[in-house]
C-alpha cells in the first residue's frame, strides 16, 4: 500500500472517500482493517490474531512526524487486572504495525497517502516507560481519584477521555470509594512516544541496509 492514495483504495471497495472526517472520524482505521483483513475490532486482541498483530494508523506530516495522540485501548476500571502485563493496553502493544498517513495541510481524506508501514515490538526500555505510566493510572483509580486524572499525567502513556456520545458511562471507582458512573476513559500514546517509535524504526532499516551493502 505505501504509496497509495486512500481514495485509491477505497474506489477498490466502490466507495467514494468523504470530504472531510469530521463525520467520519474511523474511516481511516476502517478502511485499512479491510483492506488488510483485519477481524480483532474493538475486542481485547489484536486486529490479527492469528499474527498477535495490532494495527495503527498514525497522521504524519511530510517529514514523517506524527501530527496526533495514537488511541490504545480503554482503561481497565477492573481493577482485578493489577499488571501491566496482563492489561488489555499491553497486549495491543505487544507487536504493532504502524501505518503511517501522510496528512498535508489542507488535504482531504481522499489525498493523503500511505506511508511505509513498520512492525513493531516495545523494546524493553519502551515497555519499562509504558508500564511506569500504566502502574501510575491504574494506582489513582485505585484511590478513587477517577476524575483527578488528565492529559497532563504520562511521559508516554496517557489517560483521556473516550466516548463516542456524551451520554456514554462506565463504572469508576469514587474517592469515597462506592462505584459511579462516570465518562469513560481511554489510554492514548503521546506523540513524543510514536515519533521516537517511527525515527528508530527508520534507523534500524537504514542500518540493516547499511550492513547488506558492506557485505
Amino acid at each position: 500500500m505505501e504509496g497509495l492514495a486512500l481514495g485509491v483504495i477505497a474506489s477498490g471497495f466502490g466507495e467514494a472517500a468523504p470530504s472531510d472526517l469530521r463525520r467520519n472520524k474511523g474511516w481511516i482505521g476502517t478502511l485499512l482493517e479491510r483492506e488488510l483483513g483485519a477481524v480483532g475490532g474493538a475486542q481485547a486482541e489484536p486486529d490479527f490474531p492469528a499474527l498477535g498483530v495490532e494495527l495503527k494508523t498514525i497522521p504524519v506530516n511530510d517529514k514523517g512526524v506524527p501530527t496526533s495522540s495514537t488511541w490504545v485501548s480503554l482503561a481497565d476500571i477492573d481493577l482485578r487486572v493489577s499488571r501491566w502485563e496482563d492489561s488489555w493496553a499491553r497486549r495491543k502493544l505487544s507487536r504493532v504495525l504502524w501505518v503511517p498517513v501522510i496528512t498535508p495541510k489542507g488535504s482531504s481524506p481522499g489525498e493523503r497517502c500511505i506511508g511505509r508501514p513498520l512492525l513493531w515490538s516495545p523494546t524493553a526500555v519502551q515497555d519499562a516507560l509504558l508500564q511506569q505510566d500504566w502502574d501510575e493510572h491504574m494506582e489513582l483509580l485505585g484511590l478513587g481519584a477517577f476524575w483527578q486524572i488528565d492529559a497532563t499525567r504520562g511521559n508516554a502513556l496517557q489517560l483521556r477521555p473516550k466516548a463516542a456520545k456524551g451520554s456514554d458511562t462506565q463504572w469508576a471507582l469514587s474517592d469515597d470509594g462506592e462505584w459511579v458512573r462516570a465518562q469513560p476513559k481511554g489510554f492514548y500514546l503521546r506523540r513524543t512516544f510514536t515519533r521516537d517509535v517511527l525515527a528508530g524504526g527508520i534507523a534500524r532499516e537504514q542500518g540493516i541496509a547499511d550492513d547488506t551493502k558492506t557485505r
